[in-house]
């Protein structure tokens, strides 16, 4: 059975303690239990004037009245120090109802003192009370009003000695001296916290970095921060009449009346940056200078009962970021300005290289096949190194010029449909001497019906020769390299391996940067200048593919590229779409067919 002092009341008041301790509850539970101490004490002072009249004049209502008081008082205590507070209060307007229902039955006339009592207690509910407890209390009310207009209508006829008398006048007088005390209570205590929070909240504005303004619905200033004579070097009333619209940039003005408009008219919120006039508030002959000031406009939506809102802005000095800003364009600037002159400047000194080389080139090897007459062993010796040492030269001019056209955006490719396994005997043949000389076996391993490649034919060759080219150098005496082509989704594979002396991981993740080797150094064993892989890399970029290598130590490199199948621009109707695989009706009932014949021959 549901206890008496829960109806009404949610869960939470079983618990010694219903809610947190903030300040207004902590206000509730005091005044909670001044009224239980005053009601004990009215009960009590009540009961011999109670007694009197049930003796000498046997008179009954007041006696009980005065008991009900008492009990009411000492319960609602109880519970009180018990912590119990939720409990308490509902003793409170229980027996504030239940008095006031007794007085109201037990005198005549309709709306008396009884139900004025019976009225106190949701009015002190609605103070004190949580839950469903406020609406319980009403139905008392309800009660306690047709108990006594049935009374008065002389429905029902109540003895003599229920007559309430004086009883009801102070039980009136006990819960209207109680409610008035919560009321004046509570609404002094929450005077007090609004008052604070305002405080807080207007301080909090005072002192904000940021300037902040309010704006009415028809554009004039309402508020200005304090902190907006900072941001503009002069007093506060001076923004207000048009004042703030004379210091924003002739240039920035319609992109800040537009802005304000959207949150004025159209309640959006919007952000801006503009330019604003910042004067000298000391008063010193600096001249007024020009600052950029972020402005946030936010409407007041829920203030606004016509077309127009108010307008909240928030104005923020980003002066100081502008100018990072800006001397972070000037360096990047020179650094293209640099890496452009970087470009063409090899670019320049390549083609300056490229004519002398090649006649060097030329003419010793005129020289070691003898065609400007027979040399001495020894003069043909010096002939050969000649020619290797131009060739080499030459090859790092080529790698120099087209590095600089990558990085300067003027490697153009002329892009072709061609068998992606033509690249394989050109390429082994230029590498064909790089294996002669340390006996290193190329292998290949192509994959049969790959489709057509859609790429620049010369670039793609050049992909392969860097890759076999570093792979080689970088093999032992009679290794073995691996060259193997395969197609890989909308992608075509082409990947270089060998078992050589491999990478450490930091060495792999910087492959692909101009210049870098894996042994650096005047003291290093292999030779070239670490542009092999950074033209690769370049190229695989300009073809939209993707480089990625695999290595470790004393075991190998595994480098791998993936280029897209019908070039840079990838059509996705005719890589991308996939053909659904759906059942065929025609199929299934063909194979339920022949089973049903097997299984009846």
């Amino acid at each position: 059975m549901r206890s008496l002092l829960s109806l009404g009341i949610g869960k939470e008041i079983a618990r010694p303690v219903a809610l947190s301790g903030g300040r207004p509850e902590i206000l509730r539970r005091r005044i909670a239990g001044t009224a239980a101490r005053v009601i004990t004490a009215a009960g009590a002072l009540a009961l011999p004037f109670s007694l009197y009249m049930l003796v000498g004049r046997g008179v009954l209502v007041p006696f009980i009245v005065a008991m009900a008081g008492l009990l009411t008082g000492i319960m609602s205590l109880a519970l009180h120090q018990r912590e119990q507070y939720d409990r308490a209060v509902a003793t409170q307007i229980y027996g504030m109802a239940a008095i006031g229902l007794l007085a109201a039955i037990t005198r005549a006339p309709f709306l008396d003192f009884g139900v004025a009592t019976a009225l106190m207690a949701p009015i002190y509910a609605a103070m004190l009370a949580h839950g469903g407890l406020r609406k319980w209390s009403w139905a008392f009310v309800a009660v306690t009003a047709a108990a006594s207009a049935i009374v008065a209508m002389q429905y029902v006829t109540l003895p003599a000695f229920m007559d309430s008398g004086y009883a009801g006048i102070g039980a009136f007088i006990v819960s209207g001296v109680l409610v008035g005390y919560a009321a004046t209570r509570l609404g002094a205590a929450f005077e007090v916290q609004d008052t604070s929070k305002l405080n807080t909240y207007r301080h909090l504005v005072e002192h904000v970095q940021d300037a902040v303004m309010r704006f009415g619905e028809d554009g004039e200033v309402l508020f200005t921060s304090q902190s907006a004579e900072r941001l503009f070097g002069c007093r506060r009333y001076e923004l207000s009449r048009g004042g703030l619209g004379e210091r924003i940039h002739v240039l920035d003005r319609p992109v800040y009346l537009t802005a304000f408009a959207d949150a004025n008219r159209d309640g959006k919120t919007r952000t801006i940056e503009v330019r604003m006039r910042k004067d000298d508030l000391e008063g010193s002959t600096r001249a007024p200078q020009f600052i950029w000031v972020e402005v946030a406009f936010s409407p007041v939506i829920e203030n606004s009962e016509g077309l127009r809102h108010e307008v909240v802005a928030l104005y923020r000095d980003i002066t100081g970021r502008k100018d990072d800003e800006d001397v972070m364009k000037a360096a990047r600037q020179a650094a293209e300005d640099a890496s452009n002159a970087k470009s063409r400047f090899l670019a320049t000194i390549g083609h300056e290289l490229r004519t002398p080389l090649n006649a060097i080139v030329g003419f010793s090897e005129m020289m070691s096949t003898g065609i400007g007459g027979e040399l001495s062993p020894t003069h043909k010796e010096y002939a050969e190194l000649i020619h290797q040492s131009g060739h080499h030269l030459l090859d790092v001019v080529k790698m120099l010029l087209d590095m600089s056209k990558i990085e300067a955006g003027k490697f153009e490719l002329q892009t072709d449909a061609f068998a992606p396994d033509d690249l394989v005997a050109p390429s082994l043949q230029m590498v064909g001497s790089l294996t002669k000389a340390r006996n290193i076996t190329v292998r290949t391993e192509i994959a049969p019906k790959m489709p057509l490649l859609t790429a620049d034919e010369r670039a793609c060759r050049q992909i392969v020769i860097n890759l076999l080219s570093n792979a080689i150098k970088f093999s032992h005496d009679y290794g073995v390299v691996t060259l193997s082509m395969k197609r890989q989704g909308e992608n075509i594979n082409i990947s270089v391996r060998d078992n050589g002396i491999g990478m450490a991981p930091e060495s792999i993740r910087r492959l692909g940067e101009p210049f870098f080797q894996v042994q650096d150094g005047l003291a290093r064993q292999y030779e070239g200048t670490g542009l092999g892989l950074s033209i690769v890399k370049g190229l695989v970029d300009l073809h939209e593919g993707r480089m990625h290598a695999v290595s470790e130590l004393g075991v190998g490199t595994t480098m791998t590229v993936l280029l897209p199948v019908n070039g840079p621009a990838i059509k996705l109707p005719e890589t991308a779409s996939v053909t659904p695989i759906r059942r065929d009706t025609s199929a299934q009932q063909t194979s339920v067919w022949q089973d049903e014949r097997k299984r009846r021959a």
